[in-house]
């Protein structure tokens, strides 16, 4: 067998050898894993953002008590802290590609069998399921944009994060359109599992190709990146932010329709709310990959929070569609903390590590937020109580948000450590 690359050879029958059988072009698999991020990516937030829009529907209609509707609402950043914290050493066993598989396998299961029971426990129960699989991709995705695109971090990370928040637009905006049309929330909230049908198909042609997509060996984990101050900073920022986010994408909604809006509206406020995270997405990954300080951003968005809720404060129907603009603006701090891990890392060793660190402590420590906005509006009968709450996520998410953002690497701050 020749070593030298030569025209493919065939065998006397005039076929193509298997060895030297035509292949696919260079660029075909990277375009295949470039499509299945960002497939994968819009899948991640609709098992939580459908939810939202019609949650009254949703706990009438299986008898849920409203510490259930509670449990519901933080079970996103419960599931987020456990599975993301379980991806590393998954992914270690079965290779990247593999578990994105599983993981969207989980989705489609969890979204469309909640649909179709009845008992609140069950419902809770698949929901789990459905947000194991967007836990998983919620931490693979860095790491896979660093290992296949360590050239193109910026661009990728514009993929992922533009499909993930249209994603999470589509599924708040189309709920109550579709629950009215079929006069059914379960059908509303079951045919998102659509979307996660279509995501399974580029890796499943990944896979069919042989591309495992391992990582073994790695030699950084949770407890190197927990030894130094940048680690703890990313958690921090993570956590802030996703507890701000996931009390918005649990409420807002419902905060609305208690002001008087009714059910249509609230829901396209919600979707405006989540839809203003695309243009966020395509603009920051580039401008933050090409800032060496990224303090400044983070000045951004603390500032339009405070006037966002400031607003949702003192005027929250005569301005809603400016503070939910403001608010929207705000929540670009989600995009930032999806890009600190590649850019302050300088390997996919680190990018993973830090990944799965940020997100599994970061969502474990969001995870009393939306239960705690929700008791704090319940206790005081109104909205003022834990919209203090959130001002107050806020500036810890703005201090953390300054020191994190100085140029420094994680690698260089664990080296360090180790020298001693």
């Amino acid at each position: 067998m020749s070593a030298a690359p030569a025209p493919p050879t065939t065998s006397t029958s005039g076929h193509p050898t298997r060895e030297t059988a035509p292949s696919r072009p260079r660029w075909a698999f990277p375009l295949l894993v470039a499509v299945g991020i960002g497939l994968a990516a819009l899948n991640l937030r609709t098992a939580i953002t459908s939810v939202g829009p019609v949650l009254d529907e949703v706990t009438a209609g299986l008898g849920m008590t409203a510490v259930g509707a509670g449990a519901l609402t933080t079970l996103p950043v419960l599931c987020f802290a456990l599975f993301g914290g379980l991806t590393p050493t998954l992914a270690r066993r079965l290779g990247d590609h593999h578990l994105m598989v599983y993981a969207l396998v989980a989705l489609v299961v969890g979204l469309t069998a909640r649909a179709a029971v009845g008992e609140p426990w069950l419902f809770l129960a698949l929901s789990v399921v459905a947000l194991a699989g967007g836990a998983i991709g919620n931490v693979i995705l860095p790491a896979l944009v660093k290992h296949h695109f360590p050239d193109r971090v910026g661009l990728m990370t514009t993929v992922y994060t533009t499909a993930l928040a249209a994603g999470t637009a589509i599924a708040a905006a189309a709920t109550v359109p579709l629950e009215r049309a079929t006069g059914d929330w379960r059908i509303a909230l079951g045919s998102f599992a659509a979307f996660g049908v279509l995501a399974l198909l580029p890796w499943l042609l990944v896979l069919r190709g042989g591309q495992h997509g391992g990582r073994k060996g790695r030699v950084l984990g949770v407890r190197d990146v927990l030894g130094t101050a940048i680690g703890w900073q990313s958690v921090l920022y993570f956590g802030t932010q996703s507890s701000i986010a996931y009390i918005l994408f649990g409420w807002y909604a419902q905060m609305l329709r208690d002001q008087g809006m009714d059910a249509q509206t609230a829901g396209l406020a919600l979707s405006y709310l989540t839809t203003l995270g695309i243009p966020m997405s395509l603009v920051l990954p580039t401008l933050l990959t090409r800032a060496r300080d990224q303090r400044p951003f983070v000045g951004v968005f603390a500032a339009a929070y405070v006037i966002g809720i400031g607003g949702m404060w003192f005027a929250p129907m005569p301005g809603v569609w400016v503070w939910t603009t403001f608010i929207g603006v705000g929540m670009g701090s989600f995009v930032y903390a999806l890009t600190v891990f590649a850019l302050r890392t300088r390997t996919g060793e680190g990018t993973a590590a830090m990944s799965a660190s940020s997100q599994s402590l970061g969502y474990l420590m969001a995870g009393a937020g939306p239960f705690l906005f929700g008791l704090l509006h319940e206790v005081s009968g109104g909205w003022r109580a834990p919209l203090l709450l959130v001002l107050g996520l806020v500036a810890v998410n703005a201090v953390v948000g300054l020191l994190l953002g100085r140029p420094r690497y994680l690698e260089d701050a664990i080296a360090a450590r180790r020298r001693g």
